[in-house]
């Protein structure tokens, strides 16, 4: 068994590690996620924490970690008498991206349940997670099936694992700690929600504590067991202070000041729900128990409330998460009235203070490592701009848009765009099983079975199954897709206003790409060359950063930027072969510089139009004078051309039919 690398042993991160402290204390405060860029120690941090947990006490022999105190009476390694049983060290089960839906809720023997009608089950990851911590890294890019199951089991606490009427149900009470790295994507806003706390982090700018980070990473890696046990009496004492911690929790005291300062707190940010108010009131009680208190005071309160409340705040995908501490002060200050009459403790002393122990130098916020933007095409100039250009814009105000989808019937990664086949969603038909039955076509296994039932000798009620006789049910669903936008930075397109609108549609176009759970990529052209703003990624606030900069200027090179978009596709269905593109392209249809551009920027789409990529332009033409360029383009791309103002109307659902009928 690899030895882990100790807790107490990770340099500097403070709020991460406090964090993990606190649910270890109080699993009631509902899991921590962690997110911040790679490097910075999320993952070696979470697997840290197992080994400072307590051990359990579980019924000897049961598969889902009975309490022997008081066992599960619908287990289904039950009935267990209450008594006493066994103690193991508690468990932090890792939930792969990739599992499929039995690795999680486990497995149901649906041959032998139908002839022998025995519910043969076999345990998945929420059972073996129970009462302890269930880790999910790169949280953000697990698929939607997934994140539907694990809320079911969040909220209920319990998993159920139902096929055909016959259904296995056992207790799932977990620890859910995640890892992300934003720049990948976002988390559905419901499961965001399910996570108590969020913690961000960083790689340190302080050279000496990178020094040490990279000291005791290498001495680690030398030799895991010496190093460990260097850290072993720091370990033992933060384990035996979770321990003391929660034997102190059912005392302490959350007054009715502490519950105002909480009610206002959320209330001033604006929180949705009640969830915020009660993870605070929970996360302030467990400060003050890790801090040997039993009061909770008002710096329990901010404290709680920078570590509960960021990723609730979120007014939209793009808001960055964060916490006006001055508005947060402000609001503490006003509501500061309370039934506390302890005086405020000595924050270096052994009653103050919510922090954990720190073995390295102390945690350096840095600079922010801001570089100055590059130019995007074009020649430079003095000062830095390309030439004609204009400084960025600002986007218009966002506005809802209606799907524009693939035509036809995809294989893709789940999402809610296009019509694909998946594991979810309405029953089409039935066919033989490929490897492992998932989703049982009963009407079909019984008419595959139903005339040989007297060559098989059958003489009592219950049918007599043969393997081939199962019928697997194809269903259809929604896949996400990779909406790749072609923008237009000319000079053609820079005046402000124009720009602005552009922008914003586009905006638009990638919150509902959120939304849909698509992957997204930026491409621009101007000057005299096309760049990839954004390769294809889940990030699609990335993409909207990107967009935000862009500044615009030069000539309109139109056919590079589609031979650009061209490239980006190519490369991306060799990674992701089943994930079908939808191309929307951003243009006056204007196509300058270089010999022949008209004529080269039409068999750059001709391209498109004979491997049957779905195309949408969106014309930004403008003025009552109108070419009709972009409309030219739509058709040598065998897309549909719609206009700024159309793209908000309802006329896109026409567009989308045109798409389809175009294909068909």
């Amino acid at each position: 068994m690899t030895t882990p690398f100790p807790f107490t042993a990770v340099v500097g991160q403070d709020d991460l590690r406090l964090a993990l402290l606190l649910n270890a204390v109080s699993p009631a405060v509902g899991g921590v996620l962690v997110r911040g860029e790679k490097g910075t120690a999320k993952s070696t941090a979470v697997r840290a924490l197992s080994a400072l947990l307590p051990e359990v006490s579980v019924v000897a022999g049961c598969r889902f970690s009975c309490d022997p105190t008081k066992p599960d009476p619908a287990c289904p390694d039950g009935p267990h008498e209450a008594g006493t049983g066994t103690s193991r060290a508690s468990r932090m089960v890792e939930l792969p991206v990739g599992a499929s839906e039995d690795r999680l809720v486990g497995a149901l023997d649906i041959e032998r349940a139908l002839a022998e009608g025995v519910k043969a089950f076999e345990p998945g990851l929420l059972a073996d997670a129970h009462r302890g911590i269930l880790y999910v890294d790169e949280v953000n890019l697990l698929h939607d099936h997934l994140v539907d199951l694990l809320l079911d089991a969040a909220a209920m606490g319990a998993s159920y694992v139902e096929r055909e009427g016959v259904s296995v149900r056992h207790a799932s009470k977990f620890l859910l700690v995640g890892t992300m790295n934003p720049e990948e994507g976002e988390l559905r806003p419901q499961l965001l929600d399910r996570f108590g706390l969020t913690v961000e982090v960083a790689a340190s700018r302080e050279p000496d504590q990178r020094v040490e980070v990279v000291r005791r990473r290498l001495a680690y890696d030398d030799d895991p067991t010496s190093f460990a046990a260097r850290w072993a009496d720091e370990e033992a004492s933060v384990r035996q202070r979770i321990v003391a911690a929660r034997e102190l929790l059912p005392s302490v005291r959350l007054g009715d000041g502490a519950l105002r300062q909480i009610a206002a707190t959320c209330a001033a940010f604006e929180v949705d729900g009640m969830r915020a108010d009660i993870v605070m009131a929970r996360t302030a009680t467990a400060l003050a128990a890790w801090a040997g208190r039993t009061e909770v005071l008002a710096e329990d309160v901010r404290q709680a409330a920078l570590l509960a409340l960021p990723h609730r705040r979120r007014r939209n995908p793009f808001d960055a998460p964060g916490l006006d501490e001055d508005k947060l002060d402000e609001t503490l200050e006003e509501f500061s009235g309370s039934d506390d009459e302890d005086p405020d403790p000595d924050p270096d002393g052994p009653g103050g203070g919510g922090q954990p122990p720190s073995e390295g130098p102390s945690q350096d916020d840095g600079g922010s490592g801001a570089q100055p933007e590059a130019g995007e095409g074009g020649e430079p100039q003095p000062g830095g701009a390309g030439a004609g250009e204009q400084s960025a814009v600002r986007a218009a105000e966002p506005f809802r848009t209606k799907v524009l989808s693939v035509p036809g019937l995809g294989d893709g990664a789940a999402g809610r765009r296009s019509r694909a086949r998946t594991e979810h969603g309405r029953t089409t038909g039935a066919r033989r099983p490929r490897g492992a039955l998932t989703k049982l076509h009963l009407a079909a296994t019984v008419q595959a079975a139903a005339p040989h039932q007297r060559a098989r000798g059958r003489s009592g009620p219950g049918l007599v199954l043969r393997r081939d006789d199962l019928r697997q049910a194809t269903r259809e669903g929604r896949e996400g897709n990779l909406v790749l936008f072609v923008v237009d930075a000319s000079g053609s397109m820079a005046a402000r206003q124009r720009m602005s609108a552009v922008k914003g549609a586009v905006v638009s176009l990638l919150l509902d790409a959120y939304q849909r759970r698509d992957k997204v990529g930026l491409v621009t052209f101007r000057g005299s060359a096309a760049d990839v703003a954004l390769p294809p990624t889940s990030s699609v606030d990335a993409a909207a950063a990107r967009l935000e900069s862009l500044p615009t200027g030069g000539r309109t090179p139109l056919a590079a930027g589609l031979l650009k978009a061209h490239e980006v596709l190519r490369v991306e269905r060799l990674r992701d072969p089943a994930r079908r593109a939808l191309v929307v392209v951003v243009t006056d249809g204007r196509a300058t510089g270089g010999p022949e551009p008209v004529a080269l920027a039409g068999r750059a789409a001709r391209l498109f139009a004979a491997e049957g990529v779905a195309s949408v332009v969106v014309d930004c033409e403008t003025g009552p004078v109108r070419l009709g360029l972009a409309g030219q383009l739509a058709g040598e791309l065998g897309g549909t051309a719609v206009t700024l103002d159309e793209l908000r109307a309802d006329s896109i659902a026409g567009l989308v039919k045109d798409v389809q009928r175009r294909a068909a």
